[in-house]
Protein backbone atom coordinates (compact mmCIF):
# COMPACT_ATOMS: atom_id res chain seq x y z
CA UNK A 1 0.00 0.00 0.00
CA UNK A 2 1.05 3.80 -1.07
CA UNK A 3 0.60 6.13 1.76
CA UNK A 4 -1.63 9.33 1.74
CA UNK A 5 1.30 11.89 0.69
CA UNK A 6 1.45 10.08 -2.74
CA UNK A 7 -2.12 8.24 -3.07
CA UNK A 8 -2.49 10.26 -5.98
CA UNK A 9 0.54 9.07 -7.91
CA UNK A 10 -0.80 4.88 -7.34
CA UNK A 11 -4.15 5.56 -9.10
CA UNK A 12 -4.80 3.47 -12.15
CA UNK A 13 -2.82 4.87 -15.53
CA UNK A 14 -6.42 5.00 -16.56
CA UNK A 15 -8.04 7.00 -14.85
CA UNK A 16 -6.34 10.32 -16.07
CA UNK A 17 -7.09 8.95 -19.98
CA UNK A 18 -10.81 8.31 -18.65
CA UNK A 19 -11.53 11.82 -17.24
CA UNK A 20 -8.92 13.53 -20.45
CA UNK A 21 -11.84 11.67 -22.71
CA UNK A 22 -14.95 13.27 -20.68
CA UNK A 23 -13.98 16.61 -20.92
CA UNK A 24 -13.15 15.99 -24.74
CA UNK A 25 -16.35 14.51 -24.80
CA UNK A 26 -18.59 17.71 -23.39
CA UNK A 27 -16.46 19.87 -25.51
CA UNK A 28 -17.03 18.07 -28.54
CA UNK A 29 -21.08 17.96 -27.30
CA UNK A 30 -20.96 21.86 -26.60
CA UNK A 31 -19.79 22.91 -29.75
CA UNK A 32 -21.91 20.74 -31.69
CA UNK A 33 -24.52 21.91 -29.48
CA UNK A 34 -23.61 25.73 -30.32
CA UNK A 35 -22.54 24.54 -33.98
CA UNK A 36 -26.59 24.19 -34.28
CA UNK A 37 -27.74 27.17 -32.65
CA UNK A 38 -25.93 28.81 -35.25
CA UNK A 39 -26.76 26.69 -38.02
CA UNK A 40 -30.98 27.23 -37.07
CA UNK A 41 -29.82 30.94 -36.72
CA UNK A 42 -28.59 31.15 -40.16
CA UNK A 43 -31.33 28.98 -41.11
CA UNK A 44 -34.03 31.42 -39.79
CA UNK A 45 -32.73 34.54 -41.10
CA UNK A 46 -32.20 33.01 -44.50
CA UNK A 47 -36.23 31.68 -44.69
CA UNK A 48 -37.22 35.84 -43.70
CA UNK A 49 -34.88 36.94 -46.53
CA UNK A 50 -36.09 34.67 -49.15
CA UNK A 51 -39.78 35.37 -48.04
CA UNK A 52 -39.81 39.02 -47.47
CA UNK A 53 -38.21 39.36 -51.09
CA UNK A 54 -40.76 37.14 -52.58
CA UNK A 55 -43.95 38.31 -50.72
CA UNK A 56 -44.55 41.10 -53.70
CA UNK A 57 -45.07 38.39 -56.52
CA UNK A 58 -46.56 36.13 -54.14
CA UNK A 59 -49.41 38.22 -52.63
CA UNK A 60 -51.06 39.23 -55.86
CA UNK A 61 -51.01 35.24 -56.39
CA UNK A 62 -52.79 34.37 -52.80
CA UNK A 63 -55.43 36.87 -53.84
CA UNK A 64 -56.18 35.69 -57.15
CA UNK A 65 -56.12 32.16 -55.70
CA UNK A 66 -58.02 33.32 -52.52
CA UNK A 67 -60.87 34.97 -55.09
CA UNK A 68 -61.31 31.81 -57.42
CA UNK A 69 -61.91 29.29 -54.03
CA UNK A 70 -64.57 31.67 -52.79
CA UNK A 71 -66.31 32.00 -56.26
CA UNK A 72 -66.78 28.26 -56.91
CA UNK A 73 -67.78 26.85 -53.49
CA UNK A 74 -68.83 28.08 -50.20
CA UNK A 75 -66.46 27.57 -47.08
CA UNK A 76 -63.34 29.14 -45.76
CA UNK A 77 -60.46 29.88 -48.13
CA UNK A 78 -58.08 28.91 -45.76
CA UNK A 79 -57.55 24.96 -44.81
CA UNK A 80 -55.73 24.95 -41.26
CA UNK A 81 -54.55 21.54 -40.24
CA UNK A 82 -52.70 20.32 -37.06
CA UNK A 83 -49.66 19.22 -37.91
CA UNK A 84 -46.79 17.93 -35.64
CA UNK A 85 -43.62 19.89 -35.84
CA UNK A 86 -40.32 19.70 -34.05
CA UNK A 87 -39.77 17.92 -31.18
CA UNK A 88 -43.10 16.29 -31.75
CA UNK A 89 -45.15 19.63 -30.82
CA UNK A 90 -47.84 20.32 -32.40
CA UNK A 91 -48.95 23.48 -34.50
CA UNK A 92 -51.38 24.93 -37.07
CA UNK A 93 -50.17 24.66 -40.59
CA UNK A 94 -52.12 26.57 -43.32
CA UNK A 95 -53.21 25.83 -47.14
CA UNK A 96 -55.54 27.44 -49.54
CA UNK A 97 -58.77 24.51 -49.19
CA UNK A 98 -58.62 21.93 -52.28
CA UNK A 99 -61.95 20.23 -50.95
CA UNK A 100 -65.69 20.23 -50.76
CA UNK A 101 -66.51 21.28 -47.11
CA UNK A 102 -67.52 17.73 -45.94
CA UNK A 103 -64.26 16.20 -47.24
CA UNK A 104 -63.67 14.62 -43.72
CA UNK A 105 -66.86 12.93 -43.47
CA UNK A 106 -66.35 11.57 -47.05
CA UNK A 107 -63.00 10.17 -47.01
CA UNK A 108 -64.22 7.60 -44.35
CA UNK A 109 -66.44 6.08 -47.33
CA UNK A 110 -63.42 6.07 -49.75
CA UNK A 111 -60.75 4.81 -47.08
CA UNK A 112 -60.93 0.98 -49.29
CA UNK A 113 -59.56 3.35 -52.47
CA UNK A 114 -56.14 4.34 -50.53
CA UNK A 115 -53.43 3.99 -52.81
CA UNK A 116 -50.79 4.31 -50.48
CA UNK A 117 -49.48 2.58 -46.70
CA UNK A 118 -51.64 4.20 -44.22
CA UNK A 119 -51.03 6.29 -42.11
CA UNK A 120 -50.68 7.84 -46.03
CA UNK A 121 -53.87 8.59 -48.33
CA UNK A 122 -54.30 9.15 -51.75
CA UNK A 123 -56.92 8.24 -54.24
CA UNK A 124 -57.36 8.98 -58.18
CA UNK A 125 -59.57 11.27 -59.40
CA UNK A 126 -60.20 11.96 -55.84
CA UNK A 127 -64.05 13.28 -55.76
CA UNK A 128 -63.60 15.28 -52.92
CA UNK A 129 -61.26 17.97 -54.55
CA UNK A 130 -63.08 20.95 -56.20
CA UNK A 131 -61.73 22.03 -59.66
CA UNK A 132 -60.06 24.99 -58.70
CA UNK A 133 -58.37 22.80 -55.80
CA UNK A 134 -57.30 19.96 -58.40
CA UNK A 135 -55.33 23.09 -60.07
CA UNK A 136 -53.80 24.53 -56.48
CA UNK A 137 -52.90 20.75 -55.76
CA UNK A 138 -51.97 20.32 -59.84
CA UNK A 139 -49.06 23.81 -59.18
CA UNK A 140 -48.44 23.52 -55.74
CA UNK A 141 -50.30 27.00 -55.28
CA UNK A 142 -52.09 25.37 -52.51
CA UNK A 143 -49.24 25.42 -50.39
CA UNK A 144 -48.21 28.91 -50.92
CA UNK A 145 -50.02 30.10 -47.35
CA UNK A 146 -47.26 28.25 -45.42
CA UNK A 147 -45.45 31.11 -46.25
CA UNK A 148 -47.39 32.20 -42.81
CA UNK A 149 -45.93 29.35 -40.49
CA UNK A 150 -42.12 29.72 -42.02
CA UNK A 151 -42.62 34.04 -40.86
CA UNK A 152 -43.93 32.45 -37.49
CA UNK A 153 -41.18 30.48 -36.69
CA UNK A 154 -43.24 26.71 -36.64
CA UNK A 155 -41.96 26.04 -40.59
CA UNK A 156 -39.00 26.41 -42.42
CA UNK A 157 -38.53 26.54 -46.13
CA UNK A 158 -36.91 23.08 -46.28
CA UNK A 159 -37.05 20.36 -44.05
CA UNK A 160 -39.37 17.16 -43.22
CA UNK A 161 -42.57 17.40 -44.47
CA UNK A 162 -44.62 17.70 -41.25
CA UNK A 163 -47.33 15.24 -40.60
CA UNK A 164 -51.09 15.02 -39.57
CA UNK A 165 -50.54 12.26 -37.08
CA UNK A 166 -49.04 12.93 -33.46
CA UNK A 167 -45.74 11.90 -32.61
CA UNK A 168 -47.34 8.91 -30.61
CA UNK A 169 -47.75 7.39 -33.41
CA UNK A 170 -43.80 7.54 -34.65
CA UNK A 171 -41.76 4.54 -34.55
CA UNK A 172 -38.07 4.88 -32.78
CA UNK A 173 -36.46 5.33 -36.24
CA UNK A 174 -39.10 7.72 -37.92
CA UNK A 175 -38.29 10.29 -34.55
CA UNK A 176 -35.07 11.54 -36.23
CA UNK A 177 -37.68 13.31 -38.33
CA UNK A 178 -38.98 15.48 -35.56
CA UNK A 179 -35.09 16.65 -34.70
CA UNK A 180 -35.65 20.01 -37.29
CA UNK A 181 -38.15 22.32 -38.04
CA UNK A 182 -40.28 20.48 -40.50
CA UNK A 183 -40.14 22.44 -44.25
CA UNK A 184 -42.29 23.26 -46.92
CA UNK A 185 -40.47 21.24 -49.53
CA UNK A 186 -37.38 18.82 -48.83
CA UNK A 187 -35.85 16.00 -50.70
CA UNK A 188 -39.08 13.80 -51.22
CA UNK A 189 -40.56 16.42 -52.42
CA UNK A 190 -37.53 16.40 -55.70
CA UNK A 191 -37.49 12.60 -55.93
CA UNK A 192 -40.93 12.31 -56.65
CA UNK A 193 -43.60 13.95 -54.73
CA UNK A 194 -46.59 12.51 -54.22
CA UNK A 195 -45.81 9.30 -55.34
CA UNK A 196 -43.03 8.43 -52.41
CA UNK A 197 -44.34 6.08 -49.62
CA UNK A 198 -43.72 7.08 -45.92
CA UNK A 199 -41.37 4.96 -45.16
CA UNK A 200 -38.97 6.35 -48.10
CA UNK A 201 -40.08 9.46 -47.10
CA UNK A 202 -38.59 8.95 -43.69
CA UNK A 203 -35.89 7.74 -45.05
CA UNK A 204 -34.95 10.87 -47.14
CA UNK A 205 -35.79 13.28 -44.62
CA UNK A 206 -32.94 11.59 -42.44
CA UNK A 207 -30.68 12.03 -45.20
CA UNK A 208 -31.47 15.80 -45.34
CA UNK A 209 -31.00 16.20 -41.70
CA UNK A 210 -27.74 14.51 -41.59
CA UNK A 211 -26.34 16.75 -44.52
CA UNK A 212 -28.22 19.46 -44.53
CA UNK A 213 -26.43 22.76 -45.26
CA UNK A 214 -27.24 26.02 -46.46
CA UNK A 215 -26.39 24.96 -50.14
CA UNK A 216 -28.32 21.65 -49.94
CA UNK A 217 -31.29 24.15 -49.23
CA UNK A 218 -30.87 25.97 -52.34
CA UNK A 219 -30.39 23.55 -54.43
CA UNK A 220 -33.47 21.27 -52.52
CA UNK A 221 -35.08 24.97 -53.40
CA UNK A 222 -34.70 25.50 -57.38
CA UNK A 223 -35.02 21.70 -57.26
CA UNK A 224 -38.25 21.85 -56.09
CA UNK A 225 -39.59 25.10 -58.42
CA UNK A 226 -38.37 22.67 -61.48
CA UNK A 227 -40.94 19.64 -60.44
CA UNK A 228 -43.38 22.06 -59.54
CA UNK A 229 -43.11 23.45 -63.03
CA UNK A 230 -43.13 19.94 -64.66
CA UNK A 231 -45.78 18.93 -62.31
CA UNK A 232 -44.28 16.07 -61.74
CA UNK A 233 -45.92 13.57 -58.47
CA UNK A 234 -48.39 16.11 -58.17
CA UNK A 235 -52.07 15.33 -57.18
Amino acid sequence: MCDLGFARFCLPVDFSSVVVEMIQLVTRQSRSRLLAKRRLRAKRVFDWVLCGLSLPLVLPVIAVCAVAIRLESSGPIFFCQMRTGQGGRRFRMFKFRTMKKNATELKKQLEHLNELTLPDFKISNDPRITLVGKFLRKTSLDELPQILNVLMGTMSLVGPRPTSFTAETYTLQQTERLEVIPGITGLWQISGRSDIDFDDRVRLDAEYIRQQSFWLDIKIIFRTFMAVMRQKGAY
